[in-house]
């Protein structure tokens, strides 16, 4: 049996870049003494995220950088041996992106650009347009970017492409309309425990699920970082409140055994499924 010990971390990153910079490399460093062999931290990590979700301020966003600059260089040489998702805002000539890369020691291993934008985020950047997987020393592996998740089609791509780890960064808020007065009442805590565990069970997969905590702007963040496994089921959590959430699995044995007698990808009727409105008659 070949074990690994997958990590995902609820925490508070600001706008501070040099700061968040020096906390991410801290952290490494403790989960690396801890045995951790995949972190996955928040979406935002490295700059902050958006004050307001509905209209961001222009004149206050988020630091965008570059994924060749020297921020992401000091994630990869903290890395080490271990595999490190971590977000941040992409700065692609005068364009911006929510995005998430993923290293090792060896450098950057893949990226993604969160592609599903909710309320007014398209104010503040430009969405993606591809899911993929990648390989690293843990196997195979997709990104989400928080309301990615939301769509069943986005994690089911990533399965569908040999993905057996969803790492699902998030900066999720609490409802930014009708908020509860404790946030693991509040029904955007709820749906986003269901979103990790249904995209786990539907695509028997392990999902990796980190989040921001505190408040930034009009927006308090929801924590409830996790580990899923295959059969849906939370092998570790945060809860509300910041730390690491961490499972030691056997990757392979533990998807084998969900896909044993049911296996959802292989039973797909992709024939069917409609890509036009559904006809009647």
């Amino acid at each position: 049996m070949s074990t690994v010990t997958l990590g995902a971390l609820a925490g508070h990153f600001g706008r501070d870049l040099t700061r968040g910079v020096d906390k991410a490399v801290g952290i490494i460093e403790a989960a690396a003494r801890d045995g951790v062999d995949l972190l996955v931290f928040p979406d935002a990590a490295l700059g902050g995220y958006i004050g307001d979700l509905r209209h961001p301020d222009p004149e206050d966003l988020p630091p965008a950088i570059d994924p060749a600059g020297a921020e992401v260089a000091a994630i990869i040489a903290a890395a080490g041996p271990m595999t490190v998702c971590i977000g941040y805002t992409e700065a692609a000539g005068d364009v911006h992106y929510n995005a998430a890369i993923c290293v090792s020691g060896d450098g950057i291993l893949g990226s993604h650009r969160k592609v599903h934008q909710p309320a007014g985020e398209s104010e503040a950047y430009a969405a993606g347009d591809s899911f993929r997987t990648f390989d690293t020393p843990v196997g195979r592996i997709g990104m989400l970017i928080d309301y990615d998740k939301t769509f069943p089609e986005s994690a089911r791509t990533l399965a569908l492409h040999g993905a057996r780890v969803i790492a699902a960064l998030s900066a999720w808020p609490a409802s930014v309309t009708d908020r509860a007065t404790r946030l693991p009442a509040d029904r955007q805590s709820r749906l986003f425990d269901l979103y990790d565990c249904a995209r786990a069970a539907e695509n028997q997969v392990f999902m990796v699920s980190s989040n921001l905590t505190g408040i930034t702007g009009s927006l308090q963040f929801l924590g409830q970082a996790k580990v899923v496994g295959p059969g849906g089921d939370v092998l570790a959590t945060t809860r509300s409140k910041g730390g690491l959430a961490k499972a030691e699995v056997d990757i392979d044995a533990e998807i084998d055994r969900a896909r044993r007698v049911l296996n959802h990808l292989s039973e797909l009727r992709l024939d069917i499924y409609a890509t036009d409105p559904v006809r009647e008659g």
